[in-house]
């Protein structure tokens, strides 16, 4: 098998193949390299895909970028998208894996001429020295969101778009990115914007009561039902139905919300009748659906009908530049004199807040900024290492017993504030992945004092 060999491309102004010249009104970078993708053996052998934006998705199903007509190849095998860090290869949950010069990944940074291999077929990538620009918006925010770097003017422009028509979105990213600010966001501003704005958390309702939250039911269609209730799309006439964590939708409801996305029509609990309605459809969700689709826990037309504009907010970590930004506007809505709120703007302060990673994104920076300025000080996590060893420091003054019980009340407490954040405070999915159940975890939820920060809140 040879490696193919591609034209070269045009240099950039500067000279630098590794540099992106070109800078949007901001002075931030404004275009990405192209890169090529060609198939060396298996599937359309010897055809190629160039790269129009910053990322390329690749897999069987024709919805993808590079589609490959393999059937080792999953629906949507796996995703190639340019960082910071470089170009980064992330399988989307496939049945058979993607080799990168032969290593099983499940992300990786690929390297220039690197061959991948998807199923019985092999493609190379290689980065050219042509540059695409980026779609960026004009505006420093959206909405409620805060933020002027060139991921979020990135996200701004499709945010635009789709607050200027009444197309179905679905919102991904991490938790904490701001999916449901740029929900409402996406209403106010568009021409339903004057109509109600309706939330429903699909990880937050019972299984056996979603399907009345979500289309109503009538007097006596279970016990308990004493009148007639109106459902989500029916309370959301003429305005937008947000569908929070959309992953998290039974099965058994899935074909029932693909029918109110092609028929706009629903069916009260107990009913035998349909009955139209006039709603938007917002979904957000922190997991790829396109890997829940692949594991079969999610319905790929339903997925499709949800994905007629897909926008994904960018985690905190890759936009450390708005951290200025973002601190103001938390500190100047503060319930705390200006004054006292002083030292949170120090430049050395704040190069430590962009120093972090901040799992828990925009939203875990703000309950920390609200956590310093009740106190006066600053908690962790400035003072946990942010990167290297976790190697804790020793007290060789207090006995062996004391000291190995503070590592290990310190890791339950790392362990499970980690725990909680990446299931989004789900106890039942966080206690599954930890492997006890609800009960214990909650016992050592309370006994490390770890609470829902919106809950606190509220």
């Amino acid at each position: 098998m040879k490696a193919r060999e591609f034209p070269a491309n045009k240099e950039p102004a500067d000279g630098s193949a590794e540099t992106l010249p070109l800078r949007g009104s901001l002075g931030r970078p404004s275009s990405v390299r192209r890169f090529h993708l060609a198939v060396l053996e298996g599937s359309k052998t010897n055809s190629e895909y160039l790269s129009k934006e910053d990322s390329c998705s690749i897999g069987s199903h024709p919805r993808n970028d590079l589609v490959l007509e393999d059937p080792t190849v999953s629906r949507f095998h796996c995703e190639i998208r340019l960082t910071p860090q470089g170009p980064v290869l992330r399988d989307l949950g496939s049945r058979n894996g993607t080799l990168v010069d032969g290593v099983q990944v499940l992300v990786g940074v690929l390297k220039n001429g690197g061959l991948l291999r998807l199923g019985t077929t092999t493609l190379q990538f290689q980065l050219g020295n042509e540059l695409n620009k980026l779609p960026l918006s004009g505006e420093g925010r959206f909405g409620s969101l805060l933020g002027s770097s060139v991921p979020m003017r990135a996200a701004y422009a499709l945010l635009e778009k789709a607050a200027a028509s009444d197309a179905t979105v679905l919102l991904d990213g991490e938790t904490g990115t701001g999916k449901g600010a740029a929900a409402e966001s996406i209403h106010r501003q568009s021409s339903q914007g004057s109509g109600p704005f309706v939330v429903v958390d699909c990880s937050a309702i019972p299984e056996n009561l979603l399907e009345s939250e979500l289309f109503g039911h009538e007097k006596g269609a279970f016990t308990g039902a004493t009148e007639r209730h109106l459902g989500a799309f029916e309370e959301a006439s003429g305005g937008t139905v947000f569908l929070d964590e959309i992953g998290e939708l039974p099965a058994n409801l899935q074909p029932k919300l693909l029918r109110v996305l092609e028929n706009k029509e629903i069916r009260r609990v107990g009913s035998n009748t349909r009955k139209e309605v006039d709603v938007r459809i917002i979904a957000a969700t922190n997991r790829d659906l396109r890997a829940e689709v692949n594991a079969g826990r999610f319905r790929s037309d339903l997925y499709f009908r949800l994905a007629v504009l897909r926008i994904t907010l960018p985690p905190l970590r890759e936009r450390a530049e708005d951290i200025p930004e973002l601190l103001e506007h938390f500190l100047s809505t503060a319930n705390t004199a200006q004054a006292e709120l002083e030292w949170l703007r120090a430049p050395e302060f704040v190069s430590k807040l962009q120093s972090l990673s901040w799992p828990g994104n925009v939203r875990e920076l703000r309950n920390y900024l609200e956590r310093c300025a009740i106190f006066g000080s600053a908690p962790a996590p400035l003072e946990a290492p942010v990167k290297g060893s976790t190697v804790p420091i020793l007290d060789l003054s207090i006995p062996l017993s004391s000291a190995r019980e503070r590592a290990v009340a310190a890791f339950e407490r790392q362990y499970l504030d980690a725990l909680m954040k990446s299931h989004d405070w789900r106890v039942g999915k966080a206690a599954e992945q930890a492997g006890i159940d609800r009960i214990s975890l909650w016992r050592l939820l309370r006994r490390h004092g770890i609470k829902n920060p919106r809950r606190s809140r509220d």
